[in-house]
């Protein structure tokens, strides 16, 4: 009875990173693509896509201390994914930039809020059940494939416009397997301040979170002109979405296989591996267009986003206590927020005036991550 307890609860848990990583797939390589079909520049996209993460930078951490304080999840992600739902609908009679940035920015605010909240959920569902993060985790990223190849194929002869309908379907699924998450509580945050006050004294975990959002926002010009980029050098659209399939196919194999490598090296030595290989992914993509570099090139993203993403969810299960989780995970996704919207922004002017050589800029930004993980790594011995 146990055993079949444990699996309804995986198999919940797994349900929404596939329905939230359905929307992924499709949003992060192709809504770009419908962007372009109401006739917005690179410059408006880069201000619409920075600023859909900025704001996570002040809404998460709120329903994070909301979360926290009550010692609930489900019910908030429940209650986000309605109003995602009724305010992405109004993508569907907006034309302008000014309206399409406005209903990126209150969409956002709520269907980004999920993730942290179910981040926090699973980590505590996990030490229940004793099941590990990565397995259940990588079922998003196995959508998200499925997910980027099936909307690569259905472009072919077809209308942008069917961009938004597909990502509309996903947020409607969303919504569904959120009801039927698990509805475990967890104690309630015993510090009268806001929990976040006590993550940001701790320069320990400032420092590590940082690194990882640096070398996680390094993909900031990927994620927002990655497709478009290549539509430029001549690679299809079915070619491009199996592109990006490919790079999660690499994340899954980490996560598959993250449990055994953790038995060998810390989270923090992890996130730094994520650094070292972004440098490498990112020299290479500036420089390189073409599909046979790119296949080699797609395989890193296994490292770059795979490993930094488990190396700092397991830093943050294991150097955070259970009633503050949720907190830190809006922390996270707050400093990621903040420099992954800043990056987009930037990353914009960036294509705009280097096309592929802005890839050289965020190849950088891994580079910081690695400097700050391996100071604060040296400072803890």
């Amino acid at each position: 009875m146990l055993l079949s307890t444990n699996q309804s609860l995986a198999l919940r848990l797994s349900m929404f990173y596939i329905a939230y990583f359905a929307m992924v797939g499709i949003t992060l390589p192709f809504f770009p693509v419908w962007l372009v079909s109401k006739g917005l520049t690179p410059e408006n996209i880069g201000i619409i896509i920075g600023f859909s993460t900025f704001i996570r930078v002040f809404f998460d951490p709120i329903i994070a201390h909301l979360a926290d304080r009550q010692g609930i999840r489900q019910p908030i992600i429940v209650l986000l994914s309605s109003f995602a739902l009724i305010f992405f609908s109004f993508y569907f009679i907006s034309d302008t930039f000014w309206a399409i940035f406005l209903v990126t920015i209150i969409f956002s605010s709520c269907w980004g809020g999920t993730q942290p909240l179910a981040e926090s959920l699973t980590i505590v569902s996990a030490k229940i059940a004793d099941f590990q993060y990565g397995r259940i985790r990588l079922w998003g990223s196995i959508t998200f494939i499925l997910a980027a190849v099936i909307m690569g194929k259905m472009l072919i002869n077809n209308s942008p416009n069917i961009i938004l309908l597909m990502i509309f379907g996903t947020v409607c699924f969303l919504l569904t397997v959120s009801i039927f998450l698990p509805k475990l509580n967890s104690p309630k945050s015993r510090d009268r301040k806001f929990p976040i006050i006590l993550l940001i004294r701790d320069k320990y975990f400032i420092l590590v979170v940082l690194a990882a959002a640096l070398i996680q926002s390094s993909h900031a010009v990927y994620y927002g002109f990655g497709t478009i980029h290549w539509q430029k050098a001549g690679i299809p659209e079915s070619t491009i979405g199996l592109l990006w399939g490919e790079g999660v196919a690499a994340e899954i194999i980490l996560f598959i296989f993250g449990g055994v490598l953790l038995r060998y090296i810390s989270a923090i030595q992890l996130i730094i591996l994520g650094g070292v290989f972004g440098v490498i992914r990112w020299i290479g993509t500036g420089i390189e267009v073409e599909l046979i570099n790119l296949l080699f090139l797609q395989i890193l993203h296994g490292f770059t986003f795979g490993a930094t993403h488990l190396g700092v969810i397991h830093f943050i299960g294991e150097s955070v206590s259970e009633d503050i989780s949720a907190t830190a995970m809006s922390v996270y996704a707050s400093v990621m927020g903040l420099t992954m919207g800043l990056m987009v922004i930037i990353s914009g002017h960036l294509y705009a005036a280097l096309a592929g050589y802005a890839y050289f800029v965020v190849a950088l930004m891994s580079a910081m991550g690695c400097i700050l993980c391996f100071y604060s790594l040296m400072r803890t011995r």
